[in-house]
């Protein structure tokens, strides 16, 4: 009789478990398509607080939620849920001049939280690892977004590098070093169970 008391508490703690990681990765789409949202354009490549948004779902949530919430976002997008920049979505956005940007975000992720998970593995956990993995994401975000913007557009290496990457760069890392500080405090306040 005792095990079965056992055997039902574990499934309820398992589905709670999940429930709380689906809320997570739901939340972190929803945070990452409102900062997408809040845009200010200054040429080709509009600026947006998506390298915010996704610096912290990197750092706040597992490596297995990371990367399911910026795939479930890119899905959202692609399948036409006004989740880009400037309330757009849609295959087009993804095949267009800076849609490099989003599919090098699900490469990015991925990357930034294999070096985060590994680091971490080791005991260190600090504010520099933090903006370690926001930078990995955000040079992976760059290559991507530069490829494809040099060529849809039909423009040079350095003319691509001019528009999509050196105006963004002293913003980015303020974006990351901020995120990384909002996460670093929303991990002490939220208990991990």
């Amino acid at each position: 009789m005792h095990d079965a008391k056992a055997t039902k508490v574990k499934p309820l703690a398992q589905t709670s478990s999940r429930t709380r990681s689906i809320a997570f990765v739901a939340l972190s789409i929803a945070i990452m398509a409102v900062s997408a949202w809040i845009t200010v354009p200054i040429g080709p490549v509009p600026f947006t607080l998506q390298m915010f948004a996704v610096t912290f779902a990197i750092l706040v949530l597992t490596p297995k939620q990371a990367i399911s919430a910026i795939a479930g976002y890119l899905v959202l997008g692609t399948i036409g849920v006004p989740v880009f920049s400037g309330m757009r979505g849609g295959i087009g956005v993804l095949m267009g001049p800076t849609g490099g940007f989003l599919w090098g975000y699900l490469i990015g992720v991925s990357l930034a939280v294999g070096v985060l998970a590994l680091i971490r593995s080791r005991g260190i956990d600090n504010f520099a690892v933090g903006v370690l993995a926001g930078v990995i994401f955000t040079l992976v975000a760059y290559a991507c977004g530069w490829f494809q913007y040099m060529f849809v557009a039909n423009v040079g290496p350095v003319e691509s590098l001019m528009v999509t990457v050196a105006p963004f760069i002293v913003v980015d890392l303020i974006k990351i070093v901020a995120a990384t500080a909002v996460a670093r405090m929303v991990i002490r306040a939220v208990p991990s169970r």
